[in-house]
């Protein structure tokens, strides 16, 4: 279309000019370049009507053209990402060729690193005092969901190490959202979390007998270090928790969420956590084998083995509340989010004036969860087709059966654990959240790709983990940003946009990434934790 705008002035400034003195018609003819084409009429047709048959050929040629480029114009249109519906809930986007890679990583970009955190510095050697001469006791209340409670264990451990401190065994506190009531020994294997690190850190099980008012530790000042600031640094806790510890020899830390750092320690306490995570926090036999069931059957639900992905789909009404996004909806749930709003964050809701212009600045930024239809067409353009077997682990998803269903239009084999795994086999494991929670996170561990939607600890530890085994199974993080952009372009093909999506996701697939400054440890422990192969 450029071209022809382009040749068009062209003939409009040359019918222009003037002829100069002494110009005859045929020298005019010989002066004009070969583009040009009289057009309608004029002396020239007159005078030839095989020019003029020849003229009319030509445009029609350039009419074709222009019609042809319109077509294409209104192809790439209609094949937007965001316009693959249907009917306005069945997704229905072109078919993209099936990479033979899809379902690993390759083999050369994960071999050069291995797991080593199992290994202590000094050769095995023990350096833990007896009980009596230790600093004092350390005690904790492990909050949030079971993978923050994960975390916060594991930088009990290692506090307990830097101070030369007991650590009595975490107590799960109930949390507010989860209502919860697990115990450490209701969803983890106590005997061998004390036994693997008995050469790192003395633990207990209980507060010591000769501490008569166990009540007292939660509930007095002088028995409570607070306002332990957040990534605390090592040296924070010898230069004002310690002192506290030895006079008072059994204290407790309040509150104990991500209160130790990454870089501001000895890179043998990183070790400690890794150590920790992925050697000495292990589920009870029973979890561990019912996940295993569940990931055997997810395996062999066609009759034959196959691979299957494991999706955390993080869009439940508190996440899609907490995101402060906007997401397509009717007026009147956009009116019942913004009341349920107001009521759990009135201070952030304010009169409500300000959200949409956060909306839209947070979901430039790849801050807002990917919706179910989104993600069903990013993993289309990954090349994943209807057949592929994904288990999804998620809450009761926020809008039901209506948002879900342009996902499970497009990869019908959608199941989750209750689909695979009868009542009377889960009832045991209702009995506590976080034991559910567990089935979800092991399921997630042994699958061969696992895709997140949204930010959070289960996924960054899962992430963490598949990182830690090897790097060859593909943890697949979208980049919310640009697929934000690429999903608000009306006149992105399609052919475009699945190029966006493969070039974009080819290093975000879990594969060996180099750490930086205040890097996340649970969810790249490469370079304290592994080692060069």
């Amino acid at each position: 279309m450029a071209e022809l705008r382009h040749s068009s002035s062209l003939v409009t400034r040359s019918s222009s000019s003037p002829l100069r003195a002494g110009d005859d018609d045929s020298s005019r003819d010989r002066d004009r370049p070969i583009w040009w084409v009289p057009f309608l009429g004029g002396d020239d047709l007159r005078a030839s009507p095989q020019k003029s048959k020849v003229s009319i050929f030509l445009i029609l040629i350039l009419a074709a053209v222009a019609s042809l480029i319109s077509v294409y114009g209104l192809v790439s249109h209609l094949n937007a990402p965001y316009l693959c519906k249907k009917d306005g809930i069945v997704l229905n986007c072109p078919h993209v060729k099936e990479s033979a890679s899809r379902w690993e990583n390759p083999l050369p970009a994960t071999t050069s690193w291995k797991p080593c955190a199992e290994r202590r510095i000094g050769g095995g050697v023990s350096d833990v005092l007896p009980e009596n001469e230790t600093n004092g006791y350390v005690f904790i209340h492990a909050e949030g969901g079971l993978n923050q409670q994960r975390i916060a264990i594991c930088n009990a451990v290692a506090v307990a190490k830097i101070m030369n401190a007991t650590l009595i065994l975490p107590v799960l506190k109930q949390d507010q959202i989860w209502k919860d009531q697990t115990k450490f020994e209701d969803i983890f294997d106590v005997d061998h979390f004390i036994d693997y690190l008995k050469d790192d850190v003395r633990i207990v099980k209980d507060i010591p007998d000769w501490f008569t008012d166990k009540t007292e530790l939660f509930s007095s000042i002088r028995r409570t270090v607070k306002n332990i600031p957040k990534y605390a640094a090592a040296q924070f806790y010898i230069d004002n928790v310690l002192p506290r510890i030895k006079e008072k020899k059994i204290m407790a830390l309040k509150p104990f969420v991500d209160r130790l750092g990454y870089d501001n320690v000895p890179q043998e306490i990183n070790r400690l956590r890794c150590r920790v995570n992925y050697h000495a926090l292990k589920f009870l036999p029973e979890i561990e084998q019912m996940a295993d069931s569940i990931a055997s059957r997810m395996r062999n639900r066609t009759g034959t083995p196959n691979p299957y992905m494991a999706l955390h789909l993080r869009f439940e009404k508190g996440m899609v509340g907490l995101s402060f996004c906007d997401f397509v909806g009717t007026r009147e749930e956009k009116a019942r989010m913004a009341e349920y709003r107001q009521k759990e964050w009135p201070r952030r809701f304010k009169n409500g004036s300000h959200l949409w212009q956060l909306a839209l600045q947070k979901r430039k930024e790849g801050r807002c969860p990917l919706e179910p239809g989104e993600v069903a067409v990013i993993l289309r353009a990954m090349g994943y087709p209807k057949e592929t077997q994904i288990y999804v682990a998620s809450g009761q998803v926020y809008g039901g059966q209506n948002r879900m269903a342009p996902l499970r239009n497009m990869f019908p084999n959608l199941v989750t654990k209750e689909d695979l795994a009868g009542k009377e086999e889960l009832a045991s494991f209702r009995k506590h959240v976080t034991s559910l929670a567990a089935l979800d996170f092991l399921v997630c561990l042994k699958s061969d790709v696992f895709v997140m939607t949204h930010g959070g600890n289960f996924a960054k530890l899962i992430i963490g983990a598949r990182r830690y085994m090897g790097h060859r199974q593909k943890s697949i993080k979208p980049d919310k940003g640009l697929m934000s952009k690429s999903f608000g372009d009306a006149y992105m093909g399609w052919a475009t946009f699945v190029e966006d999506v493969v070039v974009t996701h080819q290093t975000r697939t879990g594969l060996p990434e180099g750490t930086f400054p205040n890097y996340d440890l649970w969810e790249n422990p490469l370079t304290p934790c592994m080692c060069k192969a």
